[in-house]
């Protein structure tokens, strides 16, 4: 099940949702482009290892050196494992990220991404503190879009798409219970490595549902108060599957 439209036309240009994609791809690109030690070398340098920053905090304080305990929690949201995880975090963001940008506005909104991809390390760090496995990914800054997407937009539709043998078989789904469905899944996926004393699939669970939920809790603050001075593209509104609401906003 994959999904791949949603029903809420956006009324601006997703300037920083595109700009947020095309940074993403351009440095996946680069990794593809260096030898296999120098990409683990970068990977462990970059992407978030909890135990290198719980054991430089507990040797240095929270006054350590930025690059050693605080900017791989950055680094990290940009630097992707392969093709299938920089096209699905990518997809989704393009799904969800126009809207909730259009709502924020392009500054307030990448802000508003980095603290959501932020949390999703802190909480990740907290929840596996003696991992050495690094972290990397901008599933977690996702996450928290997503979760604004949730409270935002309640009664949007999301088309998805299911391969039946060689046939793609598409349906719509409310938005809500898709978003809904997604955010258990992670927490008893994350509950699930807990009792496993370990995160055998290699995916941050826990950051997933930690993103989520901060979101959720504060994507009020970085809403525009005033109309955004935008059209919604009437173009859209002859989608094929006729799920558009006529332009209004849920």
């Amino acid at each position: 099940m994959f999904p791949i439209q949603d029903s809420v036309p956006r009324r601006c240009p997703p300037l920083m949702t595109w700009g947020l994609i095309t940074v993403n791809v351009l440095i996946f690109y680069l990794e593809t482009g260096i030898s296999e030690p120098e990409l683990e070398r970068l990977i462990y340098g970059y992407g978030i290892v909890p135990a290198k920053i719980t054991d430089y905090l507990d040797w240095n304080g929270i006054g350590g050196v930025f690059s050693d305990a605080i900017m791989p929690f950055f680094t990290s949201m940009f630097i992707h494992g392969g093709w299938v995880h920089i096209i699905g975090n990518m997809w989704i963001l393009w799904i969800f990220g126009d809207n909730v940008e259009d709502e924020m506005g392009p500054l307030r909104f990448l802000i508003f991404y980095l603290l959501c991809g932020l949390c999703a390390g802190i909480v990740h760090v907290v929840s596996n503190p003696g991992s050495l496995i690094p972290t990397v990914g901008a599933s977690g800054a996702i996450a928290g879009v997503m979760g604004a997407y949730f409270v935002l937009f309640p009664r949007a539709r999301i088309i998805m798409m299911i391969p039946i043998f060689i046939f793609p078989f598409f349906f719509e789904i409310p938005a809500y219970f898709f978003l809904a469905y997604w955010f258990v899944q992670q927490v008893f996926s994350g509950a699930i490595s807990l009792v496993a004393a370990g995160n055998v699939s290699g995916i941050a669970w826990w950051a997933h549902a930690g993103g989520f939920i901060f979101g959720v809790i504060i994507h009020r603050l970085f809403i525009y108060v005033r109309p955004v001075p935008c059209r919604r593209n009437d173009s859209m509104m002859d989608h094929p599957w006729g799920i558009w609401s006529g332009g209004e906003r849920f």
